[in-house]
């Protein structure tokens, strides 16, 4: 029973991964302060197009961990939008992560492969 437990904190613990290679359509309402995230596990030069819009400003990043560190190859605070391709230099779970300010922030987009 332990382990059960043990094992399903640490599958918590982890970020979500995806190894589908179908586009993300992301339509979320963020509370103020929160955060969304859409993860997923990438190669080297396995590209990701995105694009996204909010009603508000929020603060933007796509980021993976080797932990105890945060790495962000992408960062922008404060936009309302943003788009581009992502194409990491090496195999990583991404996150693309959009955190919310003071207000509630509409969010929609996509993230898919180009």
């Amino acid at each position: 029973m332990k382990r059960l437990i043990l094992l399903a904190f640490v599958a918590a613990a982890l970020p979500a991964r995806s190894e589908d290679s179908g586009p993300r359509h992301i339509a979320v309402t963020l509370p103020a302060g929160d955060v969304h995230e859409e993860c997923m596990t990438l190669k080297a030069g396995e590209k990701r197009s995105y694009e996204w819009k909010s009603d508000v400003p929020v603060d933007f990043n796509i980021h993976y961990h080797h932990e105890p560190r945060v790495f962000y190859p992408v960062k922008k605070d404060r936009v309302k939008s943003a788009q581009g391709t992502f194409a990491p230099k090496s195999e990583e779970g991404y996150c693309w992560m959009w955190t919310s300010g003071k207000a509630p922030a509409k969010l929609e987009g996509r993230i898919s492969p180009p």
